[in-house]
């Protein structure tokens, strides 16, 4: 069995995989009515290089990747076995669409992580809330395990919520790291990383998977990994992205999984 492709109920065996969101690059395609830089070429090219998974945001707008890159990802994905298929997205919106038809056609993802943006938003900028989205979120993640796909929460560091994520039926969290970002070399970053610690730990005895994503950089990764322990996953977009501007995909990918080996080392 692929190691990565797991419930999220095994304990964590001391590495983190990459999961690589390829969202910027269908951003940069949209701009023209062209079918360049391709998402789906920028993907074999982080998976080449050594990137553990794919994870993109489809929102119902578009304006990001699209249905049919979700769909031709899927494809690809197909020929990565030992890789890992992340779809994020609000399952109150068009996530849960896409994921029927995904299993309908034996290419469900085996993750899917919930986030609770609305259209507004140019970008995730909060976690769930408890117990107020329980209601709604528990049997839209019973579909999605009955689908056959591990349900990550995005959950804001907040050691209280773990319990309640796991009573809903989540199988992981994503902690949302932005406000670590923001703090990264500050005098606040020991308190505000000592809340991602906390949180994690809480999860840990829930249980819970962990994941974490948002605004990760080359910069801060390694120190927020030795930091926080039981880190499965980290999903990084925008940074990897942008960096590859500078240094190219199979570059790029070898440095954000150099900083992952410093951290466990």
């Amino acid at each position: 069995m692929n190691p990565l492709l797991t419930t999220g109920l095994d304990t964590h065996r001391g590495f983190t995989s990459l999961s690589v969101n390829v969202n910027l690059v269908a951003q940069i395609r949209n701009r023209r009515p062209l079918d360049f830089p391709s998402v789906t070429r920028m993907a074999t090219l982080a998976l080449e290089a050594g990137a553990h998974g794919i994870t993109i945001h489809p929102r119902p707008d578009q304006r990001h990747v699209r249905t049919h890159d979700v769909h031709e990802l899927a494809e690809l994905m197909k020929h990565w076995p030992q890789a890992e298929f992340n779809i994020e997205g609000n399952p109150l919106q068009n996530l849960m669409g896409l994921l029927r038809e995904l299993a309908a056609k034996g290419q469900a993802p085996q993750q899917c992580t919930f986030v609770p943006d609305d259209e507004s938003q140019p970008t995730s900028d909060h976690g769930w809330c408890f117990p107020q989205d329980a209601a709604q979120l528990a049997p839209l993640i019973a579909e999605a395990k009955s689908l056959g796909i591990r349900v990550s929460l995005f959950m804001d560091p907040q050691p209280e919520a773990m319990s309640e994520a796991r009573q809903v039926g989540a199988d992981r969290v994503e902690l949302y790291t932005e406000s670590y970002a923001r703090a990264h070399g500050t005098p606040d970053e020991p308190a505000v990383r000592a809340a991602f610690a906390a949180t994690a730990e809480a999860a840990l005895r829930e249980g819970l998977g962990i994941n974490a994503g948002h605004d990760l950089n080359r910069a801060n990764l390694a120190d927020f990994l030795r930091g926080v322990r039981g880190v499965q996953e980290v999903s990084i977009g925008h940074a990897l992205i942008s960096d590859t501007l500078e240094l190219g995909m199979t570059e790029t990918v070898r440095a954000y999984l150099r900083c992952i080996h410093e951290a466990t080392a």
